[in-house]
């Protein structure tokens, strides 16, 4: 058992329960929505997430992750906002979410630059795990990087590492942003092991955008995590084929590295809700409990393998 930072304070990793490990509650750029979102209502925004997540947790769920991070609108008094108006775990993360470069605050301070110091990022990162985010007194339980399909930038390499060292120094566990068309997971793998990162405590999102069962196997193989986190977003890959991926690493004996999500949130600025709606009905927190578990149970998987993914393999990932 260990003790996993929730926004509502401490739990032991008994308590999860049933976790869906990468969903966001917001995802909104604050700089955006100050200056031209003049419509926003922001006690209706938080109405509305306590109402998806209540939802959520009269499906059965009663713990997601939320990777919301620098770079993706991260504002934890807002969070607390909905957290303290549900009975549903919020786990949140530290870290910094760019494709290329790091935004400029970063651009002239670090080891070997312009000011020559400790890496910046590895600080920031230490703060928000030991002492809490800016000054709501809220932890961040684990950590979040990306490499897409741009790869192994400079910038991208360096918050990789800078998460790495924060977790070696921590304990606390990673989620890697992966594209796994260019095989990304396999570089994340690399470079956070040179950090000494320990592949129990990582898992590769985005893993089950592919179907290229042979490189999932691969990275299960190398000890991570496989984060089949993108049921809804059928414009990447449809809901039987990644249900049909899973049966089959599940049939090559790899159900404990197997973790599900969505990638959903309560509202995301990225489009308008109803084009969201419109675009991909079935991208929002009922499409794994009201669908996808019937449709793995369906297909031959055990009541014990559809535990492992929602409740064993996210506690273990603490543990």
């Amino acid at each position: 058992m260990a003790t996993v930072q929730t926004v509502k304070g401490p739990i032991d990793s008994s308590e999860l329960g049933r976790t869906l490990v990468h969903e966001h509650v917001f995802v909104l750029g604050e700089e955006f929505r100050i200056n031209y979102a003049g419509d926003w209502d922001e006690d209706q925004k938080v109405a509305d997430a306590v109402r998806d997540l209540n939802d959520l947790k009269s499906a059965g769920i009663d713990t997601i992750f939320d990777p919301t991070v620098l770079g993706l609108g991260r504002y934890i008094p807002r969070i607390q906002k909905v957290a303290a108006q549900t009975d549903l775990n919020i786990v949140v993360a530290t870290g910094l979410y760019t494709y290329n470069d790091l935004p400029h605050q970063f651009e002239h301070r670090g080891p070997g630059l312009l000011f020559d110091q400790p890496e910046p990022l590895v600080e920031m990162f230490l703060k928000d795990i030991n002492e809490g985010i800016a000054d709501t007194g809220v932890k961040a339980a684990f950590l979040k990087c990306v490499i897409e399909e741009p790869g192994l930038t400079p910038g991208v390499e360096r918050v990789m590492r800078a998460v790495g060292q924060t977790s070696s120094q921590t304990g606390a566990p990673v989620t890697v942003h992966t594209n796994p068309h260019t095989r990304s997971g396999l570089v994340a793998q690399k470079v956070l092991g040179e950090e000494g990162v320990d592949p129990s405590k990582i898992v590769l999102g985005h893993s089950g955008d592919s179907d290229d069962v042979d490189y999932l196997s691969e990275l299960a193989e190398n000890g991570s995590l496989l984060g089949m986190d993108r049921f809804g977003l059928d414009v990447y890959l449809s809901t039987e084929k990644r249900v049909d991926t899973i049966v089959e690493l599940v049939r090559r004996g790899y159900v404990e590295k197997i973790t599900l999500a969505h990638d959903a949130s309560c509202y995301i600025d990225y489009f308008k809700p109803e084009d969201k709606v419109e675009m991909q009905p079935n991208w929002n927190f009922r499409h794994i409990p009201d669908d996808v578990v019937p449709m793995l149970l369906e297909k031959g998987l055990s009541e014990d393998d559809v535990d492992a993914m929602l409740v064993k393999n996210p506690r273990r990932y603490f543990e």
